[in-house]
Formats: C-alpha cells, sequence, structure tokens
C-alpha cells in the first residue's frame, strides 16, 4: 500500500506529497493525535471510570451477564476499566490499524485480553452472531467519538448504528447523555476572524467587497481554548442557553434537527458570534458531569480541568444585527450528521422553523475559502497593518513599480492607496487573486494594479511590462507554511526574480530573524508528556513496544502550535538566533549559529519556542512571535495571527535546580531545502 504524507517545502512554496514505503512508521502521527492528552486528562479518566462502574453495577443488580461494545477504543483504556469495574466480556471496536495494534499490545500488557476483544474495524462494519464479529449484542454501550463540536467524528451515524444492530433494547451507556450549550456575543476580536474589516490608509477608507460583507462565511466551526479570550473583550447578549441533549441510551437519529432557546437580551449590542460547548453525563441522574465550559464560568477559574482534545466552539452568524436590551429573541441550532450551525431570529419565528429551518451557512465569496480565521485576524489587525503602512510610505516614490509576493495580501491595495505608480500582485491560485480583485474593483483602484496568476520564477518582463521592480515587497505570508521559517519562501522568490529588480530596488521586509525562548507551559507540555501510566486509573496503557507509538520524542522537530492559547512563561530572554539577508540572494552554502541562553527564571523547562521577525525598515519590525513584552514574572504574550514553532525537550528540566544552567542550541539552515535542522541540550557549569 502506498502512504502519501503532505510536507511543506519552503524553497517552492508547495505542499509536496511525498510517496512513502509500505513501512512508513505511523508512530509519530499517532504520537501527535491526542491520545498523550486524553490518558493526561485525570477528569476524563475518572469521570469515565465513575460512570462505567455505575453502569456495569447496574447491569449485574438485573442480574444479568454485562457485555459492553466500546465504539473508538484508541488504547484500550476504558474497555479495561469496564473489565476492572466488573464486565464478563468486551468488544473494542477500533478501525485505525496501527492503533489497534496498540491497543491489543496494551490489553495483553495489563493481562485484560481473555476478556477484552479487539476488532479492527469501523463499527458500522461490525456484525452479530455466531460467526460475527460479536457473539451477542451488548448492554453496556461505552464510546468516546467526540470532537470540539460534539457530533464532528461521526458520533450520531455511529451510535444509530449500533442502536439498531449490536446492543440491546435498553441498554446501559457510558456517557449516558451530552448537553449543548450557547451563549450569544458581541466581540471585535472574534468578529475580526470572520469578516473583512475596513481600513484607514492615507486619509482614505479602504472598504471590502460587496460580496464579501454580504457573504454568511464558511460553515466550519472555529475550536479554540476559550479559556484563554478573556471575558473582557466580548460582552454578553443572552444568558447561556440550554440548546438540545441527546440520550445515547435510546436509539439515535443522524437526521437533520433544529432546536431554538428563547432568550430576553441582557444588552444591547451587536449580535455577531455564538460561543458553545457542551458537557457528558456518565450516569442517568446527572451526577457524574465531565464539563468542557471554558475556565472563566468556574467560580475558581484555576480548578477547571485543562484539555486539548476537547476544547470549545466559536460559531459566526451569518450577519451581524442590532438587538436592544430587553429584547425578546431566540437562538436557533441546526445540525446534520456531522456539524451544527446558528442563527437568530425574533421569537415570532421559531414554529416555522420546522417547515423552512435555516440553511447551512456557505461561502459565496471565496475568500473564506481562501482565508484561514486567523488570516482574516490577521488582514484586520490595525496595529500590524499601520507598520506596514509605515514602512511603505518610507520607500514609495511617485515613480516607483512595486511587486507584491504574498498569498492574499492587500499590500498592493496599500502601496497603491500610498501612492504607487504600478503594482504587480504574483498569487498562488485563481481564487485568492479573484478576490484581491474583488478588493481592488470595490476600491476603484483595478486600473493600478494588476494581479498575475503565475510563479516568481516564471515571471518575465514582458508580464510587468518592460518595467524594472524598485520595490518588491511581501509580508510574507503563504497559505501552505506550517511552521514560522516556511515563510522563507519570499527569499527563494526574490532570489528567483532577481534578475527584475533596479540596481536600487528596495525589498521589503530587508531582513527576517530566527528567534528561540525557553519556556515552561502550563499545561500545552501535556500532549508530549510520556504515557507510562494513566492519571486517574491504575493500569498502564502501554509496554516497551507501544511505548515509541504514543510519545512523540522519537522526531527531535518542531512542530506549529498557536502559543497565544497555551500560557507559558518566559526562563529565559528572548533571543534572536539566526538572521536571514533579503536584499541578498540565497546563499549556496548552509548558514550555522550556535550558542547558549542562560536561565533567568526557576521553573520546569519544557521546550523552546521558535518565532520570526520581520525586519520592514530601520526601524520598524513586525513579529509573528511575541506580541508585547514579557512581564517580570515571565508570562508571555504571543500573536494571534500564525503559529508559532515549538520543540519539545526529551524531558523537562527544573532550572531552580541549578541557577548556572543554560540552553544550548545548534541551528542549521540548509539552502537547498529551505528547512532549518536544530537541536538543544540543558548544560550546567
Amino acid at each position: 500500500m502506498k502512504t502519501f504524507c503532505g510536507r511543506a517545502n519552503p524553497t517552492t512554496g508547495a505542499l509536496d506529497w511525498v510517496e512513502e514505503s509500505e513501512e512508513y512508521d505511523y508512530h509519530q502521527e499517532i504520537a501527535r493525535s491526542c491520545y498523550a492528552d486524553m490518558l493526561h486528562d485525570h477528569d476524563r479518566n475518572e469521570k469515565y471510570y465513575l460512570g462505567i462502574r455505575a453502569a456495569v453495577a447496574r447491569v449485574k443488580a438485573r442480574g444479568e451477564r454485562v457485555v459492553v461494545l466500546d465504539i473508538g477504543t484508541g488504547t484500550g483504556l476504558l474497555s479495561m476499566m469496564a473489565v476492572t469495574a466488573g464486565a464478563d466480556l468486551c468488544y473494542a471496536v477500533e478501525v485505525f490499524r496501527p492503533m489497534a495494534e496498540a491497543a491489543l499490545s496494551i490489553v495483553q500488557k495489563n493481562g485484560f485480553s481473555d476478556k477484552i476483544k479487539i476488532i479492527n474495524k469501523h463499527s458500522t462494519d461490525v456484525t452479530v452472531g455466531p460467526e460475527g464479529d460479536m457473539q451477542h449484542k451488548a448492554n453496556v454501550l461505552i464510546t468516546e467519538l467526540f470532537d470540539t463540536e460534539l457530533i464532528g467524528e461521526g458520533a450520531l451515524p455511529s451510535y444509530e448504528h449500533a442502536h439498531q444492530n449490536l446492543v440491546q433494547e435498553g441498554c446501559e451507556a457510558v456517557p449516558h447523555r451530552a448537553t449543548v450549550y450557547a451563549q450569544l456575543v458581541e466581540s471585535e476580536l472574534l468578529w475580526s476572524w470572520a469578516q473583512l474589516q475596513p481600513l484607514e490608509v492615507g486619509g482614505a477608507r479602504l472598504a471590502p467587497p460587496p460580496a464579501v460583507a454580504r457573504c454568511a462565511g464558511a460553515h466550519s466551526v472555529c475550536d479554540i481554548q476559550l479559556s484563554q479570550v478573556s471575558p473582557a473583550s466580548f460582552t454578553a447578549l443572552s444568558p447561556l442557553c440550554t440548546m438540545f441533549s441527546v440520550d445515547f441510551s435510546k436509539p439515535v437519529s443522524s437526521a437533520f434537527q433544529s432546536a431554538s432557546c428563547r432568550f430576553v437580551a441582557r444588552t444591547s449590542g451587536r449580535a455577531q458570534v455564538v460561543l458553545s460547548w457542551w458537557d457528558l453525563d456518565m450516569d442517568p441522574g446527572g451526577s457524574i458531569v465531565c464539563s468542557m465550559a471554558p475556565s472563566w464560568t468556574y467560580p475558581q477559574p484555576h480548578t477547571a480541568p485543562w484539555r486539548d482534545h476537547w476544547m470549545q466552539s466559536v460559531y459566526f452568524l451569518p450577519a451581524e444585527s442590532r438587538v436592544s436590551e430587553g429584547e425578546e429573541l431566540s437562538l436557533t441550532v441546526c445540525h446534520d450528521d456531522y456539524s451544527l450551525w446558528y442563527s437568530l431570529q425574533p421569537p415570532s419565528q421559531p414554529d416555522a422553523l420546522t417547515e423552512a429551518p435555516p440553511s447551512r451557512p456557505c461561502c459565496t465569496c471565496q475568500a473564506h475559502l481562501v482565508w484561514t480565521r486567523p488570516r482574516f485576524g490577521e488582514l484586520n489587525d490595525r496595529r500590524r497593518a499601520a507598520s506596514y503602512v509605515g514602512a511603505l510610505r518610507s520607500v514609495l516614490r511617485e515613480d516607483s513599480v512595486c511587486l507584491s509576493v504574498s498569498d492574499g495580501s492587500l499590500l498592493p491595495v496599500l502601496a497603491r492607496a500610498l501612492g504607487a505608480k504600478k503594482v504587480f500582485s504574483l498569487e498562488n491560485s485563481r481564487m485568492s487573486k479573484q478576490i484581491i480583485e474583488q478588493v481592488l474593483e470595490a476600491n476603484t483602484m483595478k486600473g493600478g494594479v494588476e494581479v498575475l496568476e503565475i510563479r516568481p520564477e516564471q515571471l518575465t518582463s514582458s508580464d510587468l511590462g518592460g518595467n524594472l521592480v524598485s520595490v518588491l515587497m511581501g509580508e510574507p505570508y503563504f497559505s501552505t507554511s506550517l511552521l514560522p521559517w516556511h515563510s522563507l519562501f519570499f527569499w527563494y522568490s526574490r532570489s528567483a526574480l532577481a534578475g527584475l529588480l533596479r540596481p536600487d530596488a528596495t525589498v521589503l521586509p530587508r531582513s527576517a530573524s530566527l528567534h528561540m525562548l525557553a519556556v515552561e507551559f502550563q499545561d500545552l507540555w501535556r500532549i508530549r508528556a510520556p504515557c507510562g501510566t494513566c492519571e486517574g486509573f491504575d493500569v498502564t496503557p502501554m509496554d516497551e513496544m507501544v511505548q515509541r507509538s504514543l510519545d512523540f520524542r522519537e522526531s527531535h522537530e518542531a512542530e506549529p502550535h498557536p502559543l497565544w492559547e497555551y500560557p507559558c512563561r518566559a526562563l529565559t530572554q528572548p533571543t534572536a538566533v539566526m538572521t536571514f539577508d533579503f536584499t541578498q540572494c540565497v546563499p549556496q552554502q548552509p548558514i550555522s549559529s550556535q550558542g547558549a541562553l542562560p536561565f533567568i527564571r526557576g521553573g520546569r523547562c519544557h521546550g523552546v519556542a521558535l518565532w520570526m521577525e520581520y525586519q520592514l525598515t530601520d526601524d520598524i519590525t513586525v513579529s509573528a512571535g511575541l506580541d508585547g513584552p514579557i512581564s517580570e514574572q515571565g508570562a508571555c504574550e504571543w500573536s494571534r495571527h500564525r503559529k508559532q514553532g515549538v520543540y519539545f525537550l526529551r524531558s523537562a528540566w527544573d532550572t531552580s535546580s541549578d541557577s548556572r544552567a543554560a540552553v544550548n542550541y545548534s541551528f542549521i539552515f540548509e539552502p537547498s531545502l529551505g528547512d532549518i535542522k536544530m537541536d538543544f541540550s540543558i548544560t550546567t557549569q
């Protein structure tokens, strides 16, 4: 079987599909999933175990033999909980073959193989009968099929099939029930992730295209760590609404459904965004509850359980609307078998919803298909835009011919608004080209800016009307970039375009620098912590063979994370460790950098944060990492627009044990690959 894996190629700005051998190692795919996070989720594990133990006891109290069906068993942990609680037999279903093999090894390691049967199939392919995968229908149904949106992993079709084919009528279910909650809010911060906002440039107001302004946006959920969105950044217009519940012990339907909640507006404002999360009742009485509520809903926020496999959801209404304090409104949620969407109506309309429910939002302007939510936020960042406007003002002349190399960038619009004679823009796709052309048309600039769907190395003088470029500019931003240094494609583009630049051409940004900072994570370390034992339950969910399957540390690679969602403390000074001079072409020889950063604060060093900063001009710098000064205690504020790189150390280091300890670093930039190899170690004197 051939396996293809996507790899960002910084030298071409493309996402290459690389063919792997039949022996392709899935271990890293498993490692970067959420299994470690779930195994370290003490609250989840405890609530599941209490719910399973209670369900098994109820079946035994009826004098029945306990047969469990565990759909999506993963490591087999929930099945082992069931056997420990007294279940007679467990059918553990796992469709992902490498994970099923790991589960089999884990079950054997813990001595449960006589009572747990691993079935490597999708649950809808499982059969019951003398020759089937299951000999008998189950009377206890255990699942962990949920995602941040609750139903996004196909929970409803799986439950529907299970009740029709795999479990007995009146079975016990763990979890027993799920309840979805929602709150309507106004938030300039969150709304900036959904709609392009007007921008003031040089006394002129740049407006978004009408098609973008009218668009309902993408229907996909925005899942984030809502605990990191301060309540000060939004205004609650509604109380917390209970939208709907699903009883998993009864037949479940995956058909379209809608539900409404009437409320009185708490205050006046603009209805823009719906915040949503869900709870799991592990027992029929609702005494064992596993909640996804953000920390700021807790009387003591620090007591809220942290988890990354389940977060909270942000939904954007199709259009913002004004609401008045005391106004009666109805919030409606609709769902199909995989996704949810929300709408807002006056209370007189809900009865009509059964006949004509709101359709799922669909992007009609293409911008929401090209730009991600963080990219919308970046384009709407006024402070960031001011930096580019200031830099462009300092380099533009009346006869300037500008060339922009960035994906879906507004730099060409800014340059034209600031008086550039002629502006060209290279776009990577037809949709992206059409969106920028819509922006230009909406601001009557189409004649002064020409958008070209062409690669930098293919551009010729005739494409530029015989002009030479006086200002080569980029943010840089490329949709295929995964790690911060993948934006160095701008450097490769600059090198490919060298023959089309004037001898005195300005390159903006003029350089980029890679920065690093040793950090202590508040919680993110859990996703890469060793899983030798499971928090909240006395089993070993792995042995030496599968330790590698659930432990990332074989890879020695950085990985992208939006650090604004994951609080951390700085343990060293932030430092530029490598600089890339965009005024010159990419060198043929590797660039290397070595050094050591002493620890300046006590704590547990979990890894290193990495990001890029761009020197636009001598005095203007834009950071894609730290977004403000580090506090005296070491708290960091990170950009919400870009992901930073994180390199986790093999094991956490207690910096308090040796005040002379330091992080040794080594970086090698290989021009032929466009990537950076790195290594870190802790040394003491």
